[in-house]
């Protein structure tokens, strides 16, 4: 058994970071060195930290506004929360109030103009809807706001302060927050040390971020996301002298490639305590909430010294979750 309880802390609720860093690149670091003790900088130092022969990889997805702030043909207030796309104009979607919206309801904005038609249940999620989307995605932008994370209760100015400058598709229903912290003069730097950089795309789903709701972390249920990886980086991961993914969706993306050989669809792959490790060698990652699927993959990663390392950010005050500070973790290190 591998009780969830391994992979809980305490998080002092005034490190959770409620609006990013300015610049980007000014985020603390905490950089780990194994048995010894981490080393302490900023992400503008990252490219110092890679050099000839490495290879970094990003997940390039775009976070859709996909949080809609609806009206019920009978008056009363609905959310819809975009999910991922299914096929054509449906998605899966949570909703508030998920028990009172009827099937084939249709919700409505502000202005009256129709948005979403509710069409069912997910089948393999009782918690989550299928919807229509009844506009075009991007109509989004003007309807819809960035789906922040619940334990972000500070408004957001600037909805691009969500995104990394690197995205493209607009998919995700999170950001890959581990890239927020990159800008293109740090993008730039480690091109310049001789590190290349190479693009993955993972759609980030909620279902990423849930909390362990069992006992025994093995019995824990991954739902797919969608994601492609190209021959060419695979070519180039197993030339290079060292992976670095920046972000756990980049690290899931590599792996689930390089250890099905399959280079796009969707990947449940849930990395946990005994993976074979198969392209990764570091890993840049935010830090992260308790009693998630994220701490059990740096818990394969790095194994138990994560709780070392969450310890000594806590006590030096680091920023935390999404909007916080970041650490660069290699899984080599003694």
């Amino acid at each position: 058994m591998l009780s969830a309880d391994e992979f809980d802390y305490e998080l002092p609720s005034d490190l959770i970071a409620q609006e990013p860093i300015e610049p980007r690149s000014a985020a603390r670091l905490l950089v780990d060195r194994g048995s010894a003790a981490p080393e302490h900088a900023r992400v503008d130092r990252f490219p110092e930290l890679v050099g000839e022969g490495d290879l970094v990889v990003v997940n390039e997805t775009r976070v859709l506004p996909a949080r809609l702030g609806l009206r019920r043909t009978s008056g009363g207030h609905a959310e819809i929360l975009l999910l991922e796309i299914l096929e054509g104009s449906r998605w899966r979607a949570l909703a508030r109030p998920g028990r009172r919206l009827r099937i084939g309801e249709v919700l409505v904005s502000p202005d009256g103009d129709e948005v979403v038609s509710v069409i069912g249940r997910d089948a393999d999620d009782d918690g989550v809807f299928v919807v229509e989307l009844l506009v075009e995605i991007d109509r989004l932008a003007a309807i819809g706001e960035m789906p922040l994370p619940p334990y972000i209760t500070a408004p957001l100015t600037d909805p691009e302060r969500y995104q990394t400058v690197y995205s493209k598709r607009a998919a995700s229903a999170a950001a890959p927050t581990a890239g927020l912290h990159f800008t293109p003069e740090v993008m730039a730097a480690v091109e310049a040390a001789g590190a290349r950089i190479a693009r993955v795309e993972l759609v980030v789903g909620l279902d990423t971020f849930r909390p362990l709701a069992v006992e025994d972390v093995r019995d824990h249920r991954m739902h797919s996301e969608q994601f492609a990886v190209s021959q060419d980086v695979m070519d180039q991961a197993a030339a290079a002298r060292r992976v670095v993914a920046v972000g756990t969706t980049a690290t899931r993306a590599l792996e689930t490639a390089g250890s099905t050989g399959r280079l796009s669809g969707r990947t449940d792959i849930f990395i946990s305590r005994g993976h074979r490790w198969s392209v990764v060698d570091l890993m840049l990652t935010n830090f992260h909430l308790p009693r998630t699927t994220l701490l059990v993959m740096i818990d394969a990663f790095i194994g138990r010294r994560w709780k070392d390392l969450y310890t000594e950010a806590i006590s030096e005050r680091y920023r935390m979750l999404s909007f916080g500070d970041a650490m660069l973790l290699d899984r080599h290190a003694q």
